[in-house]
């Protein structure tokens, strides 16, 4: 068993699902069906993978930790087909696993996401999310808090406003850390991403957009006059009826979209 043989490295940011009643509860948020295209990040000791794949009868799963790959294809060998891509997910093309062009071929993305490349590893999935069906994942529930805020609450930032404009975003249980091996020194949350099938607000260039969200919540306290200095000048903002004394916590998608958007007239 792969539970037996194979130490968690910490260097991969490994804390490996064992509890039973939690992943019983993960697999049926995620509630996967033949003929679905699913793919496991991280699949570890495979845990999620054996009832994943019995479930949609075959899988695609990004891992990499070379030691697991051997023992988790022997494993699962007998639960139906599954397809190991060795290598980072956050180098992976992650649409190469579909028709091109084919929307009944989206993909279903879910996994324990390890939470040392949690960020950057959704980000790189956003600017995937046009062959993306949905995604669910484990995360710290601090990211979690942090994906689904709303202008104004604690942990409203950067993360919540790009998350946003790409997916409706729904925290759905948390995860204590006992569930894990070893156990993780914070709390987990499972959260579903379903990208819009139109943008909840017209972008003119989606990096002018990220480039000015970035710039905004790099400096969070001052002011969005003196945050976005350089970029927006004072009676545009005004203009757009933005209030240029505020902090960027309190802007929505629809003002950071209306000034990404003056950025490129």
């Amino acid at each position: 068993m792969i539970e037996r043989s194979h130490r968690p490295r910490k260097r991969f940011g490994q804390h490996f699902l064992h509890d039973p009643g939690v992943i019983q509860r993960i697999v049926a948020a995620i509630a996967p069906a033949p003929g679905q295209r699913l793919v496991e990040i991280g699949p570890g000791r495979g845990a999620m993978t054996r009832p994943l794949l019995q479930a949609a009868g075959e899988l695609d799963v990004v891992e990499l930790d070379r030691d697991l790959i051997d023992t988790l294809r022997a494993e699962c060998a007998a639960h139906g087909t599954l397809r190991v891509h060795q290598g980072d997910a956050l180098k992976f093309d992650f649409c190469a696993l579909t028709e091109a062009g084919d929307q009944r071929d989206r993909l279903r993305v879910v996994g324990n996401l390890p939470y040392n490349i949690s960020t950057p590893l959704l980000f790189h999935l956003m600017e995937q999310v046009h062959c993306i069906e949905d995604m669910c994942f484990m995360l710290q529930r601090e990211v979690v808090q942090r994906m689904v805020a709303t202008p104004g609450s604690n942990g409203y930032g950067r993360l919540s406003v790009m998350i946003q404009y790409y997916c409706q975003a729904e925290q759905l249980f948390t995860v204590a850390a006992g569930a894990f091996q070893p156990p993780p020194k914070v709390e987990s949350a499972i959260v579903r991403l379903v990208p819009h099938a139109r943008p909840p607000v017209e972008v003119h260039d989606v990096g002018a957009l990220s480039q000015l969200v970035a710039q905004a919540f790099s400096q969070r306290r001052k002011t969005l006059r003196n945050a976005l200095r350089g970029q927006v000048d004072t009676d545009t903002m005004i203009a757009l009826g933005v209030d240029p004394t505020l902090r960027p916590e309190r802007l929505t998608l629809a003002q950071f979209a209306a000034l990404a958007n003056a950025t490129r007239q």
